[in-house]
């Protein structure tokens, strides 16, 4: 995505603050979304920076979020004070304007913001809204409904009456999609057993 292309999407949004939740905020084939320049830009363009890599990117420093199979394991990130910190820290520049989380993948179904950060905003009763590509907006639930359909669980999609069911449903269909997007590192690499 070319950078004025960006800027004109955080503008015809209204968004004042991008939270850029990548855990290394450097871009090879677009230089110009580099931490550095990209916070000057936004800056040029009247659009606040805040990173939160650290606290909420997706792929985490921690050893002890890892499975032993060396993919990081979403559910365990979630419970770290240092994502709940992020997510309260989300929570307060929400209530003065609206908040654009940026990462590097276009559909949610395979980026980390869907898949770890959004549940825990659902579950605050906070509904996020996707901006897709050529401005498309994507509601949670409507992604949510993509996710269960595209894992056979279609019966729980939708307006189910059988909420839990829907709860099981989704966290289970987070895992099997984290089995192909989530960030995985080399097992031998991991020093916690």
């Amino acid at each position: 995505m070319e950078l004025s292309t960006f800027l004109s999407v955080l503008q015809r949004f209204e968004i004042k603050i991008v939270a850029d939740v990548r855990s290394n905020p450097r871009s090879q084939r677009n230089p110009q979304f580099d931490q550095a320049e990209l916070e000057g830009t936004l800056k040029e363009a009247g659009v606040r920076y805040l990173f939160l890599g650290e606290e909420l990117g997706g792929r985490p420093e921690d050893p002890k979020v890892y499975r032993s199979d060396g993919l990081v394991d979403y559910r365990v990130c979630r419970r770290r004070r240092e994502f709940m910190a992020g997510v309260e820290r989300l929570v307060q520049e929400l209530n003065k304007s609206d908040v654009v989380l940026m990462c590097a993948e276009e559909d949610p179904l395979s980026c980390h913001r869907f898949l770890m950060i959004c549940p825990e905003f659902t579950a605050l009763g906070i509904e996020p809204i996707h901006i897709r590509k050529g401005g498309y907006r994507e509601t949670q639930r409507d992604a949510e409904d993509r996710l269960l359909n595209s894992k056979k669980m279609a019966a729980v999609a939708g307006n189910s009456l059988f909420a839990e069911d829907r709860m099981a449903a989704l966290e289970s269909a987070y895992v099997a999609q984290s089995e192909t997007c989530a960030f995985r590192i080399d097992p031998g690499t991991l020093d916690i057993w």
